[in-house]
């Protein structure tokens, strides 16, 4: 009877490693005529999806290349980790374990999410659930495609499923052009916008408002300021999202699926292998070393620069919520150093099992981003309105009669006190075209002799997929 793994797509692109995956017994492979016999098939397969996007969303891994690459992450030099300090000194190679790994996590992704789309129509089921289930397999693939694209450049387009191992060594695994890629991206969120609307979806589920808000992410990637602009005031005029009135809600646990939130990552902590790793990265930690009241021990490999630190305006409620630069120790006494507190759950005494969820998009994105699509289309005075509105909830004065060059500037400054260590500067400062221009300005002012060069605006493809695949050609100077 013919067998195929759920990912054996991903084994070719970076797992074919792995003895143990490669050598699973029959009873460890689902039979692809057998398994999705009901909606209820359906439904545990695509939460198995949202599952890897835990793995995806790991901390090396999103804020490896996504902020220890930036002026607002550095390595703590008492836990000093190899891997992660090629994205702090931006020399990153090709065997880096977190670039191997994010590639095989998003395209792990897009293998469950193609398998998906494949079989909504092997069985009956509601027109509704049908909907559902591949408008989540969609803005999934995209949000995969998304990430592979801006980090890697030009990369393999998969979009068919695959019944039998010929047919995936028989596909043709060459990098896709950057605009081929956005093309497939920007069509799955629109067709998952539509089978989407009009439904229910729970909070860490896609919705139709959070492809909308993710294709309008992608125009402003792409530079298509007119059309991100109309996509993000339909999200706006849905008028699903607000801002919530507490900023540290969001993060600590105590607001999580508020009305900010558009997207994000669900995490259970109890040691069942879901829990989210941050509380491992940010506290103060030497070494591992139990330091907490509840004895939670941290290796406090990453810390917030002193730039980020005094980077936010007096007055900022965001900062006390984002960042401190002193921690009180089980023995009373304090320590003096740069701590990031999003996300990090301090409830538990499990390292690296926080059960916090990570927001991938929220509302005040959206205001943000239509905020930069009005000042690029001259639309600078109407898109001060926006911007203010994300400055009154962390309690700063608003702004006006910026000229078009100083408020993408002004942007650029709360984009980053904002999303502080939620995975965006990096992306930001490649989108505006200002990466080198703040960072390699950053190293300088901190006696730092290396610079970021054209080509490191891209990471390395995995050297051991170019081993498997020798089509996949690496990026230049790599």
């Amino acid at each position: 009877m013919k067998k195929t793994i759920f990912i054996l797509l991903v084994a070719i692109l970076g797992l074919v490693s792995c003895n143990d995956f490669l050598t699973l017994s029959p009873e460890h492979q689902i039979n692809e005529v057998n398994y999705y016999k009901s909606e209820a098939d359906f439904e545990t397969a695509v939460t198995g999806i949202y599952n890897t996007l835990q793995s995806l969303h790991d901390r090396e891994i999103l804020l490896g290349p996504a902020e220890l690459l930036t002026d607002n992450v550095g390595i703590n030099s008492y836990t000093y980790e190899t891997l992660m300090a090629e994205f702090d000194g931006a020399e990153i190679t090709s065997s880096n374990l977190y670039i191997n790994n994010l590639w095989v996590y998003c395209f792990t992704v897009i293998a469950y999410s193609n398998n998906i789309l494949d079989r909504t129509d092997d069985i009956e089921m509601s027109e509704s659930k049908r909907n559902q289930f591949e408008g989540e397999a969609l803005f999934l693939r995209a949000y995969s495609y998304f990430y592979l694209v801006r980090l890697y450049g030009d990369v393999p387009i998969v979009d068919v499923a695959f019944r039998s191992p010929n047919e995936i060594f028989s596909f043709d695994m060459t990098r896709q052009p950057v605009s081929n890629v956005y093309a497939i991206i920007e069509n799955d969120l629109k067709n998952s916008a539509t089978l989407l609307s009009g439904l229910t979806m729970p909070k860490g589920r896609a919705s139709a408002g959070a492809a909308k808000t993710l294709l309008g992410k992608v125009y402003l990637t792409e530079k298509k300021y007119s059309d991100a602009a109309t996509i993000l005031k339909e999200v706006i005029d849905m008028n699903t999202y607000s801002l919530v009135s507490n900023y540290k809600s969001m993060f600590d646990g105590s607001k999580e699926r508020s009305s900010e939130s558009i997207f994000e990552i669900e995490y259970l902590s109890g040691n069942i292998g879901e829990g989210n790793s941050f509380s491992s990265a940010f506290p103060p930690g030497l070494f591992g070393m139990a330091i907490f009241p509840n004895n939670m021990s941290s290796s406090g490999s990453m810390c917030p620069t002193r730039g980020v630190f005094n980077a936010y305006e007096e007055g900022d409620l965001r900062k006390a919520a984002s960042i401190v630069d002193s921690v009180r120790l089980s023995d009373g006494t304090y320590e003096r150093t740069l701590c990031g507190l999003k996300f990090v759950d301090f409830s538990t005494g499990t390292r690296g099992d926080g059960g916090i969820n990570f927001t991938s998009l929220r509302y005040a994105d959206v205001l943000l981003m239509y905020a930069e699509a009005l000042n690029e289309t001259n639309q600078t005075a109407i898109a001060h309105n926006y911007l203010n509105m994300v400055r009154k909830r962390a309690g700063l004065k608003d702004l006006s009669g910026l000229s078009k060059n100083d408020f993408a500037l002004a942007l650029e400054k709360e984009r980053r006190v904002e999303f502080l260590c939620e995975g965006h500067r990096w992306f930001d400062l490649v989108r505006t075209g200002r990466a080198q221009t703040v960072l390699n300005a950053y190293f300088a002012s901190i006696g730092f002799s290396y610079s970021i060069e054209n080509y490191e605006l891209l990471m390395p493809i995995p050297k051991n997929e170019i081993e498997i695949d020798p089509r996949l050609e690496q990026n230049p100077e790599y």
